[in-house]
């Protein structure tokens, strides 16, 4: 890695003279603009659009924008009077706790090496940072521009995470964001139920590139003079949910099925659950006593009917009882007459 700046972190008193890194890089895969039959680069001239003068670099100067065709011109003495630092520091403001900087705000990374005989006030300020489990809020100018950053330990290493200003964050302005949409408890705990399916540890290594893959391997065909394999198509997203339970309980069993899991017979799911405790719930509440219904006159000689019916019943079931009886015991005397 190559240097990019060099300074000093201005810890209270101490002063810590450090180097600066990139501590990411893009790996997208560029291209060049070229003539489509010999393969010759496409240049680009700077003109003037008022005389049409090609511009060398040194005749180019910035131009602020009032509207109206006007234009403002900023000279090198217009910049020389800014309150720009150029002392190379990076000057510590505060401690804070790191969760309170929200991620929204960090911008670019850069690695801080000690320079010289600063290891090891830089090793105490690591340390330090650690023990305390806060981050260090700095101002720093890079190129040409003073910004916010913070001071945070990574790998053993003091990392430089500049920010965007408050004033650089957007605000979301969405006509959802008014509308009274009321999410249903048994579609919150099958949603629930998906994320915890779903659940697991980040490793960043276990994600790849699969667009930048395939390109690479396209240009490498190329180069080779073999034969381009398209790569193998990606599955459709599919399409908006009309069902929003059967969505995520589908989504659900998806995901178990990822990881080799099915659910254990009679495990009860969300719904079942939240229907589960609604009946425990109407359960225990006390029960409303009906009202007692009056009495009318009809009810009496109904009742008078049915017990009329079971007295006359009941001497022919006994008559057929007798009846039944003799006939078994006729046997029986046959028998003993044959002895």
């Amino acid at each position: 890695m190559r240097a990019i700046w060099k300074g000093a972190v201005s810890f209270g008193l101490v002063s810590i003279a450090v180097k600066l890194y990139s501590a990411t890089q893009e790996k997208d895969i560029r291209f060049h603009q070229v003539h489509r039959t010999d393969g010759g680069r496409i240049r680009y001239k700077r003109t003037c659009s008022v005389c049409g003068e090609e511009v060398s670099y040194d005749d180019i100067a910035k131009g602020y924008d009032v509207g109206g065709g006007e234009m403002v011109v900023l000279t090198d003495s217009d910049f020389a009077d800014l309150p720009l630092s150029t002392s190379h520091a990076i000057d510590v403001l505060e401690f804070v706790p790191a969760e309170q900087v929200d991620p929204i705000l960090y911008n670019k990374a850069y690695f801080l090496e000690p320079e010289g005989t600063a290891t090891k006030p830089y090793v105490l300020l690591r340390d330090a940072l650690v023990d305390a489990e806060r981050v260090a809020i700095v101002k720093v100018a890079l190129r040409q521009r003073e910004q916010l950053a913070t001071l945070r330990v990574r790998e053993g290493v003091l990392l430089l995470n500049t920010m965007l200003w408050p004033d650089e964050i957007r605000k979301p302005d969405f006509g959802f964001l008014d509308e009274d949409i009321t999410v249903r408890p048994p579609e919150l705990a099958m949603a629930s139920s998906l994320i915890d399916s779903m659940a697991g540890e980040f490793q960043p290594d276990a994600f790849t590139d699969d667009y930048r893959a395939a390109l690479q391997e396209v240009i490498d065909a190329k180069v080779e003079g073999r034969e381009v394999v398209a790569p193998e198509e990606v599955e459709e997203a599919p399409a908006a949910a009309v069902d929003l339970m059967a969505a995520l309980r589908a989504s659900v069993d998806r995901a178990r099925a990822a990881r080799g899991e099915q659910p254990a017979a009679g495990e009860p799911t969300p719904i079942s659950a939240a229907r589960s405790a609604q009946k425990t719930a109407e359960k225990k509440a006390p029960a409303k006593k009906a009202p007692a219904k009056k009495a009318t006159g009809k009810a009496a000689p109904k009742k008078a009917a049915e017990k009329k019916a079971a007295a006359e019943a009941e001497p022919a079931e006994k008559a057929a009882g007798k009846k039944t009886g003799a006939r078994k015991a006729a046997p029986k005397k046959a028998a003993r007459k044959t002895a």
